[in-house]
């Protein structure tokens, strides 16, 4: 019953701070883990141990999926092969710093379970990366980098963590073959996973029209890629994440407007709820961890700090060669200056993706399932103090970096452009309304459509081609919602019945030219689901007449 109450004390501290969050315009995530560090340390509350299981088969399923759906396929195309690096050479350079600078300070550390905290705190977070994006509007192929680099380096993490807890608990040496088959069997092997589940509800997705089905099926996907992967000896993260990505990118083609919404407001909620008691419980056993430590370790906070700083120099020596990659991170936002080649990078650019690399739920996922003991039944060398140094160091990430994220993005400039952003909307706006247009007149030439209707609604579209046409031209904000329809001399319900279904019609060509724009870059990912919402929330309502 403890821990019942202790989820749903956390949840009722989460609607508290997410309040706060929005007043203040801090990042949520950064104010849970200092709330939930703030109660740990009160007298007579009760320490909290978190279950690895909890955190790896319950929590970051839906969150590693949710992080995965929001990222643009397109987008992250553009910048895969530095994400690539980051995600494969950066993880094993910076689990390999962080071994030495640990064993140097601690030498009583062996060097191969040093590794074994390196590769635990290498991989930056989807799930913090995530949402503390989510607040910032930062160019789209930086966007892409942050949160591609987070959703693909747990795969090479994840080989490393396996490979050094082998080395330390057998006390034994790991031939380089064994270590390449095991990444290729994890990474590739929970890729096809996540792909075949991915295509198996897709296909299921589409015989389906029902809300509440697609809605529990939404639910059960990256639960059934993450256990599916495990049994199979493979990454069950790698899985989520490319279920989430096929998934993602398809999703309009699936559903309905009313299904999507209906799925995206259940999925909020979900969300909100795990990432709140997860950011929570980041903050909330740090006090525990560091009470079982014996007297002599509370030097702990210095050598967490060192290897916070490993963390950030080894990023930062990495990620600015790597920036050199064509066409990575190019000048955006306030500070207007003429457009770097694509070849080249700002360095506003690179020091926001540098400083964005906090870590989160997955490394404390890997920390919590390092083992109890090694072969023979001795302690694991150092388990707790590692376990210490984990948990300050994702800590230290999310508090610091955290906080410090936004001011810099604006001090830095590197925001989306606002003007590009409404000229995107704008092209949207009119090329949706012309293909609509276009798609009407076809029907009336076929003589599929009833003149009184069609001619309501060419009316109609033609008003919204001529606005978007002006807002184009100006930039001027153009009005939000459907224009009102003349009335027309038919009888009103088969005219309203018949309107109904010629509308949704044209609203499936409109999100059919969205998707065309989004996929050939003529618009970003953002632009479309902001017009996509438009036209999903006027499908519901026409459910509703």
């Amino acid at each position: 019953m403890r821990a019942v109450e202790i989820v749903l004390g956390l949840v009722a501290l989460a609607a508290v701070v997410a309040t706060v969050a929005a007043r203040l315009r801090a990042p949520a995530p950064s104010l849970l883990v200092l709330a939930g560090l703030i109660v740990g340390l009160l007298p007579g509350v009760p320490s909290v141990e978190v279950s690895p299981e909890i955190v790896g088969l319950v929590v970051l399923p839906p969150l590693l999926y949710a992080a995965a759906t929001d990222v643009a396929l397109p987008e992250l195309r553009a910048v895969l092969r530095p994400v690539l690096a980051l995600a494969v050479g950066l993880v094993a350079v910076t689990a390999a710093a962080v071994a030495v600078v640990v064993h140097l300070l601690v030498p009583r550390i062996p060097l191969a379970a040093g590794f074994v905290l390196g590769a635990v705190l290498a991989s930056t977070d989807p799930v913090a990366v995530s949402a503390l994006a989510r607040r910032l509007r930062l160019p789209p192929r930086l966007l892409a980098l942050v949160q591609g680099e987070s959703l693909l380096n747990d795969a090479t993490s994840l080989v490393l963590f396996r490979v050094a807890v082998g080395v330390t608990v057998a006390a034994g040496s790991v031939q380089p073959v064994e270590v390449a088959a095991q990444f290729v069997w994890l990474g590739g092997g929970g890729a096809l996973v996540g792909l075949v589940i991915a295509v198996l509800v897709e296909q299921l997705r589409r015989r389906t029209e029902d809300a509440v089905l697609e809605t529990v099926i939404a639910l059960v996907t990256p639960y059934a890629s993450f256990v599916a992967a495990e049994e199979l000896g493979a990454s069950g993260v790698t899985a989520v994440v490319v279920a989430g990505l096929w998934l993602g990118g398809r999703g309009v083609r699936l559903s309905s407007g009313p299904v999507r919404l209906q799925v995206e407001n259940v999925y909020a909620v979900v969300v909100f709820v795990l990432e709140s008691v997860v950011f929570a419980l980041i903050g909330l056993q740090l006090p525990a961890l560091v009470r079982n430590l014996p007297a002599g370790e509370r030097g702990f906070v210095w050598v967490a700090l060192a290897v916070t700083g490993v963390l950030l120099v080894t990023r930062a020596a990495f990620l600015y060669p790597v920036a050199r990659l064509p066409g990575l991170i190019r000048s955006a936002g306030r500070r207007r200056r003429p457009e770097p080649s694509a070849e080249q990078a700002s360095w506003q650019g690179i020091a926001v993706a540098w400083w964005a690399g906090t870590r989160g739920v997955v490394p404390l996922a890997a920390a919590l399932s390092i083992p109890l003991a090694v072969d023979g039944g001795a302690p694991f060398p150092e388990r707790d103090l590692l376990l210490v140094l984990a948990t300050s160091c994702i800590i230290l990430t999310l508090l610091v970096q955290g906080f410090t994220l936004q001011p810099l993005v604006r001090r830095l400039g590197v925001t989306d452009d606002p003007a590009r952003a409404e000229r995107e909307e704008a092209v949207a706006r009119h090329a949706v309304a012309a293909a609509a247009r276009a798609r009407l007149a076809e029907l009336l030439d076929l003589g599929a459509a009833p003149r009184a209707v069609a001619d309501r609604l060419l009316r109609a579209l033609e008003q919204q081609v001529e606005r978007s046409r002006v807002r184009l031209d100006r930039l001027r904000p153009a009005e939000d919602g459907p224009p009102r329809l003349p009335a027309a001399d038919v009888d009103q319900a088969s005219a309203g019945r018949v309107y109904r279904e010629l509308r949704r019609d044209l609203l499936a060509v409109e999100t059919a030219e969205l998707v065309r724009l989004r996929d050939s870059g003529a618009i970003s990912e953002d632009v479309r689901r902001r017009v996509q919402r438009a036209l999903d929330l006027e499908e519901a309502g026409l459910a509703d007449e």
